[in-house]
Order: structure tokens, then sequence, then C-alpha cells
């Protein structure tokens, strides 16, 4: 599998990649899935979602991507009468923020390794604890931050395909 485009996190007042898909764990309780449609190898789940941390609690603040129905994704597509936020109460487990540079490219999913990594654990969206794990010195040549090393992409479909 291709590395993954990364949702977004505002963490601390910064935007930040998040390499953890929150909105996974709703779809795999029931919820309401509007048939997401992947246009890249890079972005299989069909959608990128922006999340906010405010006062500990994880909230979906936006989401993009387009609907097998060829319709623009919003967060109202999956959750209707909620057009601005959301309080992510269904999501229990660990986000992870990478930090500094990349140690190691993995062409596959989240699978990169950076210099840092910033895991919040949440329990029903709500950060129960911090941790900042270290895990090499990356060489001065090194990438900063989070990327993908490549991706195929195909034009939109509006017949109800997923390519």
């Amino acid at each position: 599998m291709t590395a993954q485009i990364s949702e977004r996190l505002i963490f601390e007042g910064q935007q930040v990649a998040l390499l953890s898909n929150p909105l996974n764990g709703y779809f795999e309780l029931g919820g309401r899935d509007p048939g997401f449609q992947s246009t890249s190898t890079a972005l299989w789940r069909g959608y990128v979602g922006t999340w906010e941390i405010t006062g500990d609690r994880l909230y979906l603040v936006a989401l993009s991507g387009l609907l097998k129905s060829g319709q623009e994704a919003n967060i109202e597509s999956v959750f209707p009468g909620f057009p601005d936020r959301v309080f992510a109460h269904w999501f229990s487990g660990t986000l992870r923020m990478p930090q500094g540079k990349r140690l190691a490219y993995e062409h596959r999913g989240y699978g990169s390794s950076y210099e840092r990594d910033v895991l919040l654990t949440l329990q029903y969206g709500v950060v129960v604890a911090q941790e900042v794990r270290h895990n090499g010195q990356a060489p001065d040549d090194a990438p900063e931050g989070y990327s993908i090393g490549a991706m195929t992409s195909w034009p939109a479909r509006n017949d109800g395909s997923n390519t």
C-alpha cells in the first residue's frame, strides 16, 4: 500500500500531520458512511479529516473528499445536522503526530518513522495521556516533516463505482 495522505490535527494552536484515522472507529461502530470515492493510491479512504483538540476533547472540524455520488464531502455528509464540528465521543485509542526529520520512509500506510512522535491517548474522545516518543536522530540532510513519496491519481467517477 502506498504511503497515505495524513489527517490534520489542530493541536496547541498549530496544524500538524495526524497519522491516525479517528473516523474509522465511527464507521466500525455502525456510523453512517456516505460512501467515499478514492481518486489516488495515497488516499484509499477517500477523505481527509481536520481534527482539533479543544479543552482535552477531540472534535472533527472539517472533512473534504469526494463521494461516490460525485458530490463533495463535508462534515454533514457523515453527521447530518452538524455542519461545523462534531465531538469524537466514539474514539478511544492513540493519536500519532510525527515531529522532526524522517528517519526511514516506508511506502505503506503511515509506516514511515520520524525523530519523535507525540502520542495522545484518548478515551471516548477525551485526552487522558500524552507522551513524546524519541525514535532517533536523522541525518542533517533528511527531509523535515511528514510527506508521501509517490502516488498514482485517477479521474473521479460519478457512476457509483470506486476505482
